[in-house]
C-alpha cells in the first residue's frame, strides 16, 4: 500500500478514509493505520470464509471485491477470532490490538450509523484488549532546572528556546518543528496545530516569551528554505523531528540524564506534571493546554500524584510496624 493510495481496499473503505480526511479530520498517519488495519482484517475473512485457496499467501490477498454483503455478515465472534489471529500469528502485542479492535468497530458504526448500509452494527459490543497503563516518565523540577541551565554552544539561543518550549507548554515534537513566525503573536500567545490539524492557542509565561525575543534576535534571515519557519536548521532549513530529537539527547546528556529512558517527548510529559503538581492546574485546563482529544489521556497525570503520596506514606519510618503481643493483650 503506497502512501495515500487506497486504491488496493474495498470502495466502502476507501469512502470512510476519505470521510476520516474531510469531516472528521484525521491526521494522514491515523488514516493510514486504518487503511492497514482494515486490509489486514478483510484478507483474515476472506480466509475465514474459505473466499481463497486454503495455501493462498495472506499478504497477496486481494480485497478489493469485499462488498457490502460480506461485510454485513461479520459477527462479534469473527472480529475475536481476528484478534486472537493478530496475537497468534502476527504477535501483536495487547496495544496493537486494542488499536485493530478500534479501527474495525468505528467502521462497522459507520457503516451503520452514519451511511445505514447495515440496519445493525454488528460490533458495537466488541471490546478491546485491556492495555496495562504505566505513569509517565518525566523529569522533576531540579533535574528540570539543570537541563536548562547547561544549555551551551552555537545555536545555545535556539536549543534553550526549544527546551523553554517543551517544558513550559508541553508541545508535542511535530507540533514543535511544525511552529511558524506567525504562530507567534504579540499578546504573548502561540498558536499550535496538533493532532488532526487541530489548533490551539497556548498562553506564554515570562520564560517562554524571553527566550522567544532572545531568539529571533539571532534567527538566520538570509537564505532560508521555508521563511515562515520558527526554527531553522544548519541548514537553514526548517528544523526537523531528528534534529530536535538530537537537541534533546545532547543536552540530557550534558545534565547527566542520559541513560534514564528521557527524550523528547519525555519532556511533554515533564510540563504536565509540572503544571500539575506545583501549579494547581485543573485537569480540564491540562487537557486543553495539551491538546488531548480524550480527557483520559489528561488523567494519568492525576495518578502520578496519587502514586507519589501512596509511595511517601509507604517512606514513613513508622509505616511497618505491628503490634507487639503485650499491646494486643
Amino acid at each position: 500500500m503506497k502512501q495515500n493510495d487506497f486504491s488496493d481496499l474495498p470502495e466502502l473503505v476507501q469512502n470512510y478514509l476519505n470521510y476520516l480526511s474531510s469531516t472528521k479530520g484525521k491526521s494522514d498517519l491515523t488514516i493510514r493505520g486504518y487503511a492497514l488495519d482494515l486490509q489486514i482484517f478483510f484478507r483474515f475473512l476472506k480466509q475465514r470464509r474459505g473466499c481463497v485457496p486454503a495455501d493462498a499467501a495472506f499478504d497477496s490477498i486481494d480485497v478489493r471485491d469485499v462488498d457490502i454483503d460480506l461485510m454485513g455478515s461479520v459477527k462479534l465472534e469473527d472480529a475475536y477470532a481476528f484478534l486472537a489471529y493478530c496475537q497468534r500469528e502476527r504477535g501483536n502485542d495487547a496495544a496493537a490490538r486494542a488499536r485493530k479492535a478500534v479501527a474495525i468497530k468505528r467502521f462497522y458504526r459507520y457503516l451503520s450509523l452514519d451511511q445505514r448500509y447495515l440496519e445493525k452494527n454488528p460490533l458495537q459490543e466488541l471490546e478491546s484488549p485491556k492495555i496495562k497503563r504505566s505513569l509517565p516518565k518525566y523529569l522533576t523540577l531540579e533535574q528540570s532546572l539543570d537541563l536548562l541551565q547547561c544549555v551551551e554552544g552555537k545555536n545555545r539561543e535556539r536549543d534553550y528556546c526549544i527546551l523553554a518550549l517543551f517544558l513550559n507548554c508541553g508541545l508535542r515534537v511535530s507540533e514543535m518543528v511544525s511552529l511558524n513566525l506567525s504562530d507567534i503573536r504579540r499578546d504573548d500567545t502561540m498558536r499550535v496545530v496538533g493532532k488532526g490539524n487541530k489548533e490551539r492557542t497556548i498562553y506564554l509565561n515570562p520564560t517562554c516569551v524571553s527566550a522567544i525575543r532572545r531568539y529571533l534576535q539571532v534567527r538566520p534571515a538570509d537564505g532560508i528554505a521555508d521563511r515562515n519557519a520558527l526554527f531553522i536548521s544548519r541548514n537553514k532549513r526548517r528544523i526537523s523531528v531528528r534534529a530536535v530529537q538530537n537537541v534533546v539527547d545532547k543536552f540530557l546528556t550534558k545534565a547527566g540524564l542520559d541513560g534514564q529512558g528521557y527524550s523528547a517527548h519525555k519532556l511533554r510529559h515533564t510540563a504536565a506534571t509540572l503544571m500539575y503538581q506545583h501549579g494547581d492546574v485543573d485537569v480540564l485546563l491540562l487537557k486543553e493546554i495539551l491538546g488531548h482529544e480524550n480527557l483520559a489521556t489528561t488523567e494519568i497525570y492525576t495518578h502520578i500524584v496519587d502514586s507519589q503520596l501512596r509511595e511517601a506514606m509507604q517512606q514513613n519510618p513508622l509505616g511497618h510496624l505491628s503490634p507487639s503481643d503485650d499491646q494486643e493483650n
